[in-house]
């Protein structure tokens, strides 16, 4: 029965669940693909001055709704002796400021910090069922006629929209438009004639994001519903595209700042930008429920980063061993190499290898005189491994080479393990063996390490843990590769002639 088929989707289902999987993390918790990924921060801080009657005051200050291209970071007031909390239940969340008496000039803070994100439109409700707008006359008559100008040369709400910003703007301005300006504020009028029309507008107040500018008021702009989302309009210019840098702070009722047991109140805005980690406000905002690896103590999370490594190193060697033909002395000992070289760098590492590896073959052969059993020769060679790496050390340190202390680093089970295969391929098949094993283990190791200790694979690995799963289907392809290593090419060349 040919099995190709079922390993083949089994292969494909890894590769895709591990690449969604990663995705899936990616939208949610806005963990960056590369390291060193910075984000745009605004940092906002919301000043509220008024003059407290002396008894109990309350103030409120509308609060930014959910929009796309930001994401709040974080939020605090900074208000001695007032009571604040954070209301929801409003159309929109409002801050709240509380105390019993309240005497003289008050200053209020609020701060909020704002991370930038990718989007094209805000992810606003559409609107509920509009009222019918009424008019005192003579103004309704005026925008009758507005009305019936403009109306039959425009094709929907947006064309609607553009010609009335026109109209109010032209110089000179009919009758008409004069009467209307004279009663009505421009984005007010603008709503008005709109939603007589029939067509769903409201005013908004926005924040234009400026870095370093202080005092800053809120901006009046208009929203028209076009029949799937919101577009913008400046009441002067016309359509706003360019959504960037302007922060959406109020949509409704009631309106911005709200003192109540005050007088001669007023907020004002100042803007500073900067940029932040990336992966640093990712964590800062991921839940505590979700599947991170950050979700652990830091101790465990630093032995995870070299543990969620060690898959990288075995795709190599398996590449290495099954593709190109490479031998080496135990299947996955260059992996651990490899491990042990992330923590003592490349060269130094290499050298302590070699000059223990030596040292410990050297007193190997004498063993085999003794014809000691296999378990006594591995835990002699432990002990003197041990020894070793001391004598190593110490030496080390007295000479002013401090890299050698790193040589701790190595496990020293695999190192007397390594010692006894190459001693016994020493004897039952000659110091050419040695040399090719030894060779390959260490060229694996090394081509390991180089792979391991890139910023981007760490990156990957711990913060991505569900691309192990395509790495997985990656070693089980190569697993069922049965055609000529690289190294046989050569060698049997002759018989595929």
């Amino acid at each position: 029965m040919n099995q190709s088929g079922p390993f083949l989707f089994l292969v494909l289902l890894l590769m895709l669940a591990g690449f969604g999987a990663a995705q899936l993390r990616h939208q949610t918790y806005n963990i960056p693909w590369l390291p060193g990924s910075e984000t745009e921060i605004w940092q906002v801080e919301a000043r509220i001055e008024f003059d407290a009657r002396g008894d109990a005051s309350q103030v409120y200050l509308t609060l930014p709704p959910e929009q796309q291209g930001f994401a709040v970071v974080s939020e605090a007031a900074a208000s001695s002796g007032w009571g604040f909390a954070i209301e929801s239940d409003q159309v929109q969340r409002r801050a709240h400021w509380t105390q019993r008496q309240a005497q003289g000039r008050q200053v209020l803070f609020y701060k909020l910090d704002i991370a930038v994100s990718a989007a094209d439109t805000w992810t606003l409700p559409p609107p509920q069922d509009s009222q019918s707008v009424i008019w005192d006359e003579p103004y309704q008559t005026a925008v009758s006629h507005l009305l019936q100008t403009i109306v039959p040369i425009t094709a929907d709400a947006h064309t609607l929209t553009t010609q009335l910003i026109q109209a109010l703007n032209r110089t000179p301005p009919d009758q008409n438009i004069s009467l209307l300006t004279s009663a009505y504020q421009r984005t007010n009028l603008l709503r008005r004639v709109l939603q007589t029309a029939g067509i769903p507008a409201r005013g908004v107040q926005v924040l234009e994001l400026e870095d370093g500018r202080r005092r800053q008021s809120l901006a009046e702009y208009l929203q028209v519903w076009d029949g799937s989302f919101w577009r913008l309009y400046d009441p002067v210019s016309g359509e706003v595209t360019e959504r960037g840098s302007l922060l959406l702070w109020q949509t409704g009722t009631p309106g911005v700042l709200e003192v109540l047991g005050g007088t001669n109140s007023r907020v004002s805005f100042s803007i500073l930008s900067q940029t932040r980690s990336a992966l640093l406000l990712a964590q800062d905002q991921a839940d505590d429920l979700a599947l991170s690896l950050y979700n652990l103590p830091i101790a465990e999370q630093s032995m995870f980063k070299l543990i969620m490594l060690l898959p990288v190193g075995a795709l190599v060697v398996v590449l290495l061993r099954i593709l190109i033909g490479i031998r080496t002395s135990g299947t996955f000992m260059p992996v651990l190499i490899a491990l042990a070289f992330l923590q003592t760098d490349l060269l130094p590492g290499l050298a302590s290898f070699i000059i223990v590896v030596a040292i410990g073959l050297s007193i190997r052969s004498y063993l085999s005189a003794l014809n000691l059993l296999l378990v006594a020769r591995i835990a002699t060679l432990v002990v003197l491994v041990i020894a070793i790496i001391s004598m190593f050390s110490i030496i080390s340190y007295r000479l002013g080479l401090i890299q050698g202390l790193t040589i701790t680093f190595f496990p020293m089970i695999i190192l007397a393990w390594t010692i006894e295969r190459l001693s016994i391929t020493w004897e039952e098949e000659g110091p050419k063996e040695v040399f090719l094993q030894g060779g390959g283990s260490l060229f694996s190791a090394v081509l390991a390490f180089l792979l391991m200790d890139t910023a981007i694979v760490e990156h990957l690995t711990f913060n991505f843990p569900e691309l192990h799963l395509v790495l997985l289907g990656i070693i089980l392809l190569a697993g069922r590769y049965t055609g000529y290593r690289l190294f046989e090419l050569k060698r049997f060349g002759a018989l595929s002639n």
